[in-house]
């Protein structure tokens, strides 16, 4: 796991680690495998924090996209993606490779991820 953005008594979300700029995971406190597996309550939790991950991430990065995906099959625990597509990205370049290009921003990691903490 990577630097912490915001936390509460049912969801964490952090910074994926590494150099990906804007890559956010939401996952669950209490353990489960798959989404039909939580709780109306985690549910409506980890919607709210992806929405909120969401609307940080534009209003810090300013990217073309803000992509959210649950998926995961090497990991038996919840969570949800969500990750910026850097604005100006090459067509050719894949949707999870954005940060791969010789143009991607370069993003303090740390101050991103206390900047984003003010939109939970």
């Amino acid at each position: 796991m990577g630097p912490i953005v915001w936390a509460d008594d049912t969801v964490i979300v952090s910074h994926r680690p590494g150099g990906f700029p804007g890559y956010l995971f939401v996952e669950t406190r209490r353990h489960v495998a798959a989404f039909d597996e939580l709780t109306p309550d985690e549910v409506s939790a980890v919607s709210r924090a992806a929405w909120c991950a969401a609307r940080g991430l534009r209003a810090e990065l300013t990217p073309e996209h803000v992509f959210s995906a649950i998926a995961g099959r090497s990991v038996a625990h919840f969570h949800q993606h969500v990750f910026a597509r850097p604005r100006g990205t090459p067509a050719e370049v894949d949707w999870l490779d954005g940060p791969s290009w010789t143009g991607a921003p370069v993003v303090d990691i740390d101050a991103l991820c206390g900047r984003l903490a003010a939109y939970f």
